[in-house]
């Protein structure tokens, strides 16, 4: 797995590249979680283009930012998800919390 990590205005985009499961979420969350404590980051959005896999420790690794970013009172986007990816994300009803977009410009442009 690879991370993208950029700062635009007071949000972080992040592009995940791989899998993300369980050898990988846990490392991801405290990286995405030491950017989010380091400054003046309000949103967040997940690019989750590349992403061929998601098991349910991604899935929790997602909630648990979108319990983060919410206590701040930001929002989270998840964007990109190729069509087994977001099967998943569907079955496991994070787009009920989670708006979800086919391009981060989409967002960007709010």
């Amino acid at each position: 797995m690879e991370v993208d990590f950029k700062q635009v205005r007071n949000t972080l985009v992040i592009k995940i590249i791989g899998e993300l499961d369980l050898v990988v979420a846990d490392k991801l969350r405290k990286q995405i979680d030491k950017k989010l404590n380091e400054g003046t980051i309000k949103n967040l959005i997940i690019n989750l283009e590349k992403v061929t896999f998601i098991d349910s420790s991604g899935l929790g690794m997602i909630i648990g930012r979108y319990k983060k970013i919410s206590a701040k009172n930001g929002k989270i986007y998840i964007v990109g998800a190729k069509p087994n990816v977001e099967k998943i994300l569907f079955f496991s009803g994070i787009n009920k919390l989670i708006p979800m977009y086919k391009s981060e410009q989409e967002i960007i442009s709010i």
